[in-house]
């Protein structure tokens, strides 16, 4: 249920309806825009009798929310997000971002893709140094020393880290080495003891949705981070599992448009992930920076035959720095005022 309260109400009145929310068992979710104030009422609205809720001085008009995602349904939040990724980087609300660098953290070649990546306009580096991985035998990633590499690079490069956490019990890890961007990968895009526990930091999340995940089960994901305190979500659409074959998933690229619709939070797109192969990621990140993603989460290594994982959907420099400049020119199009 959200209650749009009317311009005339005083901070005073709108701190006692909250209070009175409270009361009943309810918190109370407040987005302050420019042209009117929405308190979402969150829990078990069926205690609340909205006529009466209807009724009081302060209130123009109740809408119940269908929606079982509450904090990141943009009815209680109109206004798009805009979440500090650290550095000056800003995602959401037209601020455009592009997040690159190799899928493993495989050592001192880290350093190297990572000015690569930014002397083309990458502005966030991303690097798995815990990597899930179907088989128990592939390589699993280099665990603590790889964020320690990540943090050099992000230091001298003055860049936003985003990198993958797998367990809660490695929250500690993460906050200890000030790493700007958590990832929650597709396969622990239901992980909800993973999700409660990154919810109680304030770092940003950055959560893809899940293998074969619906749009509603990627914001529930979302809702659960938010549920304990941690509004700083970023929503990934990169790819679903389905019947066809000739690429690794199927990107899905109506996500994009219609999880603007739904939610304020940023919508980032992953079209290395989605498509698998080299040669189909700049299109896929052409269509997606049409499409309205906020940003771009791209795999570029500087050697992909060799690279210890997913080589096959990895940008060389060089392919990283033309699909950059043809970014720009979409974004260009996409953002122009048109008469």
């Amino acid at each position: 249920m959200i209650a749009v309260v009317k311009d005339s109400a005083t901070k005073e009145q709108v701190a006692h309806f909250v209070d009175w929310i409270e009361s009943k068992g309810l918190s109370a979710d407040i987005s302050r825009g420019a042209g009117e104030t929405i308190i979402g009422l969150v829990g078990d609205t069926t205690q609340i009798d909205p006529f009466l809720v209807e009724s009081m001085d302060i209130i123009d008009r109740v809408q119940r929310v269908s929606e079982p995602f509450k904090k990141a349904n943009r009815k209680f939040h109109p206004l798009d997000t805009v979440i500090d990724c650290g550095h000056g980087v800003l995602v959401g609300g037209g601020h455009f971002q592009v997040i690159a660098g190799p899928c493993s953290v495989e050592g001192e070649n880290l350093l190297r893709i990572a000015r690569e990546v930014k002397a083309a306009g990458a502005t966030m580096l991303r690097g798995g140094a815990y990597k899930p991985r179907t088989s128990p035998y592939s390589y699993q990633g280099m665990g603590e020393e790889g964020l320690d590499l990540l943090r050099e690079a992000g230091d001298e490069l003055d860049m936003p880290i985003v990198t993958e956490i797998m367990d809660p019990r490695d929250v500690q890890k993460f906050l200890d080495r000030n790493i700007e961007v958590w990832q929650i990968g597709a396969r622990n895009s239901q992980n909800f003891p993973l999700l409660k526990e990154v919810g109680k930091t304030q770092v940003p999340i950055l959560l893809k949705r899940g293998i074969a995940g619906t749009i509603d089960e990627l914001l529930m994901a979302a809702e659960y981070v938010m549920s304990e305190g941690n509004p700083n979500v970023i929503v990934c659409e990169r790819g679903i599992r389905s019947f066809e074959r000739r690429t690794r998933n199927t990107f899905d690229l109506n996500a994009v448009p219609v999880l603007h619709g739904l939610t304020h939070l940023p919508v980032c797109a992953d079209p290395s992930h989605a498509t698998g192969y080299t040669r189909y990621v700049t299109p896929m990140a052409l269509a997606a920076t049409a499409a309205g993603a906020d940003c771009l989460e791209i795999e570029v290594h500087d050697d992909p035959s060799h690279a210890w994982s997913d080589g096959a959907q990895a940008l060389t420099p060089a392919q990283f720095k033309d699909a950059m400049a043809r970014i720009a020119k979409v974004r260009e199009a996409v953002t122009m005022e048109v008469e």
